[in-house]
């Protein structure tokens, strides 16, 4: 049966404000697993676009794990955590995440994003006060704006500004929040100091650690590991997504703070649990990080060949380091053509566009992964060189 086409006028106009400020996106299939090279319509591009760091997320050891947890446990969890759906996989898991990035226990949720709107909801709300980062990620804010506590922006990094507003606030709870790594602008949050800021003001810290999983740290356990802050952090959030190679999210901290989440996030408990697939997925990730360092090795060779290649252009890198490099380009219009041309070029790199960066500051942002071959790293360089 078919049925008529029903046009909203205000959403149509929306759409047609975006497209003419060039900031219409759409849904692109790929045709392949993640990988160091996609297919897209039959084309092969060489991909500086994904977040799978380590190239784990076609790596054949997760798969068949996988694919054992699927025999064992079946597809799916059938209901939350709380009434059927918390299996020993999933418990399993978080016993393995707290002890990689040393904390006391750990929680896992079906994504990053809902880790960190359900733990902000459950420690804030309208007497409160959180204090975010202005280029945070969009989960942590929009966790902020939810909980419906006081919201007060600082401005990227800005210590001084931080400790200003904090002294401001003089009653209800605080919560600073913020990345640990910058995935748009690939720069490290100063967390010594704000461990000190938050332990002045009495206030809680919660850090993102998603894009340094895997990645940063001598054993690859995240900036907490790089910091030497093991178990001094209040909240710890992460993701399974990235460098993992799986998909979902996790909290981990002291006893008594996973205790509260487990009776107080909403996004964990009205969410039905994890698939038994991806909960394997993320355990046999971790276990090949811990016992074989050569992927890491690979991605930080790649990571400086890239980078001083890349350096030599004249591009902006603001302050980034490790595997994201965001290549500024000012206006829309510019990434826009920047991240076409490349493509041309059979390489995938889409433009950043506000949004998810502050208008002006408009990119293509480069990942780089440990599957990129010296080929790949060295026809990039020579397509930028060109352009």
């Amino acid at each position: 049966m078919s049925h008529p086409e029903v046009t909203n006028p205000n959403i149509q106009a929306q759409l047609d404000l975006l497209r003419e400020k060039s900031l219409y996106r759409h849904l692109r299939g790929i045709d392949s697993p993640q990988g160091s090279h996609v297919f897209i319509q039959g084309t092969r591009y060489v991909n500086f676009s994904s977040n799978d760091y380590l190239g784990l997320a076609d790596d054949e050891a997760l798969k068949t794990a996988a694919q054992a947890a699927i025999q064992k446990w079946g597809t799916g969890s059938g209901a939350s955590r709380l009434v059927t759906g918390s299996l020993k996989i999933h418990h399993d898991l978080e016993e393995r995440i707290a002890a990689f990035k040393q904390e006391e226990r750990g929680v896992i949720f079906s994504s990053g994003f809902q880790a960190n709107l359900g733990t902000i909801q459950a420690l804030a709300g309208s007497e409160d006060t959180v204090f975010v980062d202005r280029y945070c990620h969009a989960s942590l804010i929009d966790g902020a704006r939810l909980s419906g506590a006081r919201l007060r922006v600082y401005p990227h990094c800005d210590m001084d500004r931080l400790g200003e507003l904090l002294g401001k606030c003089d009653k209800g709870q605080k919560l600073i929040l913020t990345d640990t790594y910058f995935s748009m602008d690939g720069d490290v949050a100063p967390l010594p100091e704000l461990l000190e800021m938050a332990r002045r003001h009495e206030a809680i810290l919660l850090v993102d650690d998603a894009h340094a999983v895997g990645v940063m740290g001598p054993e690859g356990r995240g900036l907490t590991e790089a910091f030497g802050l093991q178990g001094q952090i209040d909240v710890v959030v992460g993701t399974f997504s990235k460098a993992l190679g799986s998909q979902g999210g996790f909290v981990v901290g002291q006893k008594s703070l996973i205790e509260f989440l487990i009776n107080k996030a909403r996004t964990l408990i009205y969410t039905t649990g994890s698939s038994p697939a991806n909960s394997a997925a993320a355990l046999r990730a971790i276990e090949l990080i811990q016992a074989d360092g050569s992927r890491r090795q690979r991605l930080w060779e790649n990571v400086r060949y890239l980078r001083e290649g890349i350096a030599q252009l004249g591009f902006d890198l603001l302050n980034s380091e490790g595997p994201i490099i965001p290549l500024i380009l000012g206006e829309t219009s510019q990434a826009l053509h920047f991240s076409k041309t490349l493509e041309g070029e059979g390489i995938l790199a889409p433009a950043i566009r506000p949004p998810t960066v502050p208008r002006g500051t408009d990119r293509v942002r480069l990942s780089v992964t440990a599957k990129h071959s010296k080929d790949d790293l060295d026809h990039l360089i020579n397509t930028l060189r060109k352009i």
